[in-house]
């Protein structure tokens, strides 16, 4: 006679069997834990009982330390756009290496890397290299301040804008600027706040799309409003580009038609490697020319590495061409469409956002305009999809992130659609209860 199972009692099974078939995770997992507090040094890729360790990747497959092979759909959190060791990057790369690691001073990739990035996105008119999303989003914040002589951000809840940049969280340790937080994708809340704090506002601050958040893509109405109430104060609009500049050629706010004053990038622009980047508009990164006598400073020992200026420069003019954009958000578009439609006819509440290459499941059948939203879904339940689809060879965040890469092929997105079909077949009973 089959039992019945509770959906506590099936995420507790999936995740004892996860445990007894992946042992050579649990023991690097326990040896790390004697440096590194939980054994962890990035807290986003730590989940119970331990996380798994992974040995190799190769195009868009992963090996763990047990011998697993996982076709790869979380794409290192959109940095992995090109997939695992693309070819042109690795030959990029040693080729830099070859030239020395780090040279000390100017190097011939530098003006060409910083050529390709201001031809693919028109928001930035000048711009300046750092070594991650997070440098870029505190620079072109701290840009803001000094060039508008105010102190206070608006920002968006659910933003995620780096490591010390997670707007609303429960546990602050942001870096300590005068915050202004306003509920994402509500434009009469936001603009009603604009007004209230135009005066100390110096910039406004979002993702064009939550990324970490939840794939919850901003509407473009509340993207023209907040162009139009913060050009009406001069307060400076920043597009957070660090993932969404993936989604379309010049970037997602350049596919809604709306232009920032300050965009910042990094992830897969580097080509893999640690990058961020900011720019904007020409008089604003101006000030950082170390000729003038009011330059703004900006160090960064490695913001000009060989390495990421080469694999950076190959990437966005051999691998991530415009059209090879257009076609990985095509396939994601079209996965995602294919997988709500499933959901839809299982009559299961389950559901993906996202736009493009980018998604992420949540587990309710409302509607989901902001991360509140998404928040009154079944949490074990998304658990349970995250365990069940490791045990079907998929590789995804434990949150529900998803960033599709180049090397995935329809036949892998088929394989995905799948092990979700067999997911809704098998659990839709649990979810629905």
């Amino acid at each position: 006679m089959t039992r019945n199972f509770s959906l506590a009692e099936a995420l507790d099974e999936a995740k004892q069997g996860y445990a007894a078939e992946n042992p050579a995770s649990a023991a690097q997992h326990e040896r790390a834990r004697a440096a590194l507090p939980g054994g962890n040094t990035r807290t986003v890729l730590y989940y119970d009982p331990f996380p798994l360790a992974f040995a190799r990747g190769e195009g868009a497959q992963l090996w763990d330390l047990d011998g697993h092979r996982y076709t790869d759909l979380l794409g290192e959190f959109t940095a992995g756009v090109a997939g695992h060791s693309n070819p042109a990057i690795r030959r990029a790369v040693i080729a830099a290496l070859e030239g020395g690691i780090n040279l000390g001073g100017h190097n011939t990739f530098e003006p060409r890397f910083a050529e390709a990035v201001r031809a693919r996105f028109p928001a930035m008119e000048q711009l300046r290299f750092t070594n991650s999303g997070t440098e870029a989003n505190l620079l072109a914040i701290s840009t803001a301040i000094a060039v508008t002589g105010r102190q206070k951000i608006l920002a968006f809840g659910g933003g995620y804008h780096g490591a010390v940049f997670t707007i609303g969280a429960p546990v602050n340790i942001n870096a300590p600027f005068d915050w202004v937080v306003a509920p994402y994708n509500d434009t009469e809340a936001a603009l009603a706040l604009i007004d209230a704090n135009a005066d100390q506002l110096a910039a406004v601050i979002l993702e064009p799309m939550l990324g970490g958040g939840g794939c919850i893509p901003a509407e473009p109405a509340f993207l023209h409003a907040l162009r139009t109430a913060t050009a009406q104060h001069g307060i400076l609009l920043i597009f957070d580009e660090v993932m969404t500049s993936r989604l379309a050629p010049g970037g997602l706010g350049a596919a809604h038609g709306v232009q920032p004053d300050l965009m910042t990038l990094g992830k897969y622009v580097g080509g893999g490697m640690s990058f961020g980047a900011f720019g904007g508009r020409a008089d604003l990164i101006a000030r950082f020319d170390p000729s003038r006598p009011d330059a703004l400073p900006h160090a960064g020992t490695f913001n000009n590495n060989v390495l990421t200026m080469a694999a950076g420069l190959t990437t966005l003019s051999e691998v991530f061409t415009p059209e090879a954009a257009a076609a990985l958000n095509a396939l994601g578009d079209s996965l995602r469409e294919r997988l709500n439609a499933m959901c839809r006819d299982a009559a299961v509440p389950m559901q993906f956002t996202g736009r493009g290459s980018m998604l992420a499941v949540h587990m309710t059948a409302a509607p989901i305009r902001r991360p509140a939203d998404a928040a009154v879904g079944n949490m074990a339940a998304r658990d349970l999809f995250f365990f069940d689809m490791l045990r079907a060879g998929y590789w995804i965040a434990r949150r529900g992130m998803m960033a599709l890469s180049l090397p995935l092929t329809a036949a892998d997105a088929d394989g995905f659609a799948a092990a979700v079909a067999g997911f809704l077949t098998e659990r839709g009973a649990l979810l629905k209860g």
